[in-house]
């Protein structure tokens, strides 16, 4: 079984942004679920959500294994590579979440990410950014500082990403950025509307 300690830690304060941001009845896309922990844990305190899990093409089989196990009454995880424009859903969504995904991608592929979330969210749909950022290149912690040396250090693609030049691209694909969520160890939810 997948288990991802960070999802056990950061689910309970995750649920609060959500449970203020989402609609009753939301329609939630997750892009990179990874283990399949927030899927569940999210449907399980949030009446009438449906959460549409995805992952790269090899992941895929594991985490619908995962939530098979831990939540059997989700629809089946989708193949989502978002740098594949033809993988995303042609659906629409109240709102697209992911957490801790935008700064092991590429950085190539996280305008891509915006985009993508821009062209499946319904009109007044929010897009929810989970992780660590910076501003500017100013870290808001030291600890945040040595993460992004160190995955700089396994790929040079990936990185702790500036949250000013996130909100900058997504104001060009039509998101307008409505809040920037302190959350425990140097983490932060950035919520983006269309």
């Amino acid at each position: 079984m997948l288990f991802s300690p960070a999802c056990e830690r950061n689910q309970g304060p995750i649920l609060a942004v959500l449970q203020d941001w989402l609609p009753a009845g939301a329609q939630v896309l997750e892009i990179g679920s990874g283990s399949g922990q927030h899927a569940a844990f999210f449907c399980q305190q949030i009446a009438g959500l449906t959460w549409q899990a995805s992952e790269r093409q090899d992941n895929l089989a594991a985490l619908q294994a995962q939530l098979a196990a831990l939540s059997p009454g989700l629809p089946p995880a989708i193949a989502l590579d978002v740098t594949d424009a033809g993988q995303w859903p042609r659906q629409s969504f109240d709102a697209v979440f992911t957490a801790n995904t935008a700064h092991i991608m590429p950085a190539t592929a996280v305008p891509l990410l915006l985009a993508g979330a821009a062209r499946v969210l319904r009109p007044g749909g929010v897009l929810l950014l989970y992780g660590p950022f910076h501003d500017g290149g100013v870290h808001t912690a030291a600890s945040n500082a040595a993460f992004d040396q160190r995955l700089r250090s396994l790929d040079p693609a990936m990185g702790v990403r500036d949250a000013l030049e996130l909100v900058e691209q997504a104001q060009g694909l039509g998101l307008a950025a409505l809040a920037d969520v302190a959350m425990p160890a140097n983490n932060r939810i950035l919520v983006l509307q269309r």
